[in-house]
C-alpha cells in the first residue's frame, strides 16, 4: 500500500501535500460531514434527517508525527477521529449503488479545530476548522478495492488511552450516500477527500497531549492505516484582527462532549420535588421575592385563569404571533404552521406561552389545541390574546390563562410565526426553559437560576405569615408584628420550634 507523503507542520508554514507519489495526485477539496454516527448524534441530542457538510482548506493538511498549535487565549482545540475517503476518479451525478467504485483509497483523518472561533464562522467552520495543521491524514493509504466499506473500524487514542472506537457499519448514512449526494451538486475529482464524520468521544486537547487515529479493516486486522499521530503545542496569541475567541457555554459543551466534562454547573432541572414545592407556595409570595431580587416585571399582565383553583407549574415553551399580512399569511399561516408545530412538540410538564401582542379580537387557540396540549402532557397554556370556544376549552380541564374570549379564528389578525424564540407575553420577556408558575392571582416568569433560592425564601416567608395570621386572629395588633420586629421574631422562632417538634401551639 502506498504511503502518504507529508511535510511536518513547522510554526506557521505548511508545505503542499501529495496524497501519493504513485497516484501523483495533490489533495483537492476537503469535504467534511457534520453528523454521521448514531453515538455522536445521541451525544448532540439530535438525529439528522439528511447528511450535511462543510469545506476545509487543503492547506490545513498535515501528516503523522506533526504538531498542531493551540494559540494563547484559546482553549477549545478539539480532535475528531474520522475515516477519510480519497476520490480516485471523476464523479458527477453517480448512482449510489456504484458510488464506492469512485473511491480509490481510505485512510485515517483527524478533523481538528478551534471551537473558540466557531461562533464567528456562523456555520462555515472556515476559521475554526481550516487552520494550518488542522487536518492530519495518513499515514498509509488502504486500497478501497481490498476492503468492505461497511466493515471499517475507527479508533482514536489520547496519550495512549482509547477515547473513540466505532464501526462504519453503524453510520447513519453510507459512504456511497455521501458520494452520490455530493456529486449531484459538484464534480468530485481525483484527490478530493471526504472526512466521513466522527463517533462519540471527541473532546478537548491540551498542549503537550498527543492524539492518534487509526482506521482498520474489521475483517482483516492486518489491513490498517497505521496510527496518525499529532501532538499539541502552545503558540503565541493570534493577531487581534476581526473576531476574538469566544469559548461560550455551548461551544464548551460541544467541544468537551457534555456539561459535566466541560466543568459547567449542571443544567437546571425542574424535579418532581421542586415542582411540588412550587405548587405549595402562592404566586403572590413568589412575586414579592422576585421583586426583592430586582425582578419587578415578572408577571404576565392582563391574563386571567379560565377556571379558578387551578395551579400551573412548568417549563416555558414559546409561540409568537405577528400581525396579519396577506402575503406573509400565505407563506406561514396555513398548513402545518408554527401553532400546530408548537403544540405537537410539547412535552410532559411544558407550559405553552403565546405572544399575541395583547390583541383581544381573535382567538389564539380553541378546544382542539387544548385537547392536543393535554394529550401531550402539558401543564397549561398562557396567551396574552383571546381564546375561542371558551366554554369547550374550560371543559377540557387543562389550566389556561388568557386575556379575553373571542369567536374569531386567529387568521383574522394573527400569523403563527415562530416557535421557541424569546417572546414578550403580557409585558414580560419569556424564554424557552423559564419556569412558569400561575394561580388565581396570575402568572409569573422565573429565570431557572433563581428557582431554588426563591422556593426556600417563599417557604420561610409563608411560614412567618402563617404565624402572623394566627397572632392577628388571637387579637394582636400589627405594630411590630407585621413585619416581625426583634421581640416578635423571637416568639416566632419559639413557635416554629414547637411546630417542628409537633408539640401543641397552646
Amino acid at each position: 500500500m502506498p504511503s502518504i507523503r507529508h511535510d511536518a507542520y513547522r510554526g506557521d508554514q505548511l508545505h503542499s501535500h501529495i496524497i501519493s507519489q504513485t497516484l501523483g495526485l495533490e489533495v483537492g477539496k476537503i469535504i467534511a460531514v457534520h453528523l454521521a454516527y448514531p453515538s455522536r448524534a445521541r451525544q448532540r441530542g439530535r438525529i439528522p434527517n439528511n447528511a450535511s457538510y462543510f469545506l476545509k482548506a487543503s492547506s490545513s493538511i498535515a501528516g503523522t508525527g506533526g504538531t498542531v498549535a493551540r494559540p494563547e487565549g484559546t482553549e477549545l482545540l478539539v480532535f475528531e477521529g474520522e475515516i477519510a475517503l480519497v476520490i480516485g476518479k471523476t464523479a458527477r451525478s453517480v448512482p449510489e449503488d456504484d458510488a464506492w467504485s469512485y473511491v480509490s483509497h481510505v485512510t485515517a483523518g483527524n478533523d481538528m479545530g478551534l471551537l473558540d472561533f466557531r461562533t464567528a464562522d456562523k456555520g462555515s467552520n472556515l476559521r475554526s476548522k481550516s487552520g494550518d495543521g488542522m487536518t492530519p491524514l495518513g499515514p498509509t493509504l488502504i486500497d478501497a478495492a481490498s476492503i468492505s466499506p461497511d466493515a471499517l473500524g475507527i479508533r482514536t487514542k489520547v496519550d495512549g488511552e482509547v477515547v473513540q472506537e466505532d464501526s462504519s457499519s453503524t453510520l447513519l448514512f453510507s459512504f456511497a450516500h455521501f458520494i452520490a449526494d455530493l456529486s449531484r451538486f459538484m464534480t468530485l475529482e481525483p484527490g478530493d477527500v471526504i472526512l466521513t464524520g466522527t463517533p462519540a468521544g471527541s473532546s478537548v486537547l491540551q498542549p503537550g497531549q498527543t492524539v492518534s487515529v487509526e482506521v482498520f479493516s474489521e475483517t482483516d486486522p492486518a489491513i490498517t492505516s497505521g496510527e496518525l499521530v499529532t501532538t499539541v503545542v502552545s503558540a503565541p496569541a493570534l493577531a487581534s484582527i476581526g473576531s476574538e475567541p469566544d469559548a461560550n457555554e455551548q461551544q464548551k459543551i460541544d467541544a468537551w462532549g457534555s456539561r459535566e466534562a466541560a466543568g459547567l454547573e449542571p443544567e437546571f432541572e425542574l424535579t418532581p420535588e421542586l415542582r411540588q414545592r412550587l405548587e405549595a407556595v402562592a404566586v403572590s409570595t413568589l412575586s414579592s421575592q422576585l421583586r426583592k431580587r430586582g425582578f419587578g416585571n415578572a408577571s404576565i399582565d392582563g391574563v386571567h385563569p379560565m377556571r379558578a383553583g387551578q395551579k400551573i407549574v412548568g417549563r416555558a415553551r414559546t409561540l409568537r404571533y405577528v400581525a396579519h399580512r396577506p402575503d406573509l399569511f400565505k407563506q406561514k399561516g396555513g398548513g402545518y404552521n408554527a401553532q400546530k408545530r408548537a403544540v405537537d412538540s410539547l412535552c410532559e410538564g411544558d407550559v405553552l406561552v403565546m405572544e399575541a401582542r395583547g390583541c383581544e379580537f381573535a382567538g389564539t387557540m380553541g378546544d382542539i389545541i387544548a385537547l392536543r396540549a393535554q394529550a401531550r402532557g402539558a401543564a397549561g397554556i398562557i396567551t396574552d390574546g383571546a381564546v375561542r370556544d371558551w366554554a369547550a376549552v374550560a371543559d377540557v380541564g387543562l389550566p389556561v390563562l388568557a386575556k379575553a374570549a373571542h369567536p374569531s379564528v386567529l387568521g383574522r389578525v394573527h400569523i403563527p410565526w415562530e416557535v421557541d424564540g424569546t417572546i414578550s407575553c403580557g409585558g414580560v420577556a419569556v424564554q424557552p426553559g423559564d419556569v412558569i408558575v400561575a394561580d388565581d392571582d396570575g402568572a409569573l416568569v422565573i429565570p431557572p437560576s433563581l428557582v431554588e433560592e426563591l422556593v426556600d425564601e417563599c417557604e420561610r416567608q409563608e411560614s412567618e405569615e402563617e404565624f402572623i395570621a394566627q397572632m392577628v386572629q388571637a387579637g394582636e395588633k400589627l405594630d411590630g408584628l407585621f413585619p416581625l420586629n426583634e421581640e416578635w421574631r423571637e416568639k416566632y422562632n419559639e413557635w416554629l420550634a414547637r411546630k417542628s417538634s409537633g408539640r401543641s401551639e397552646n
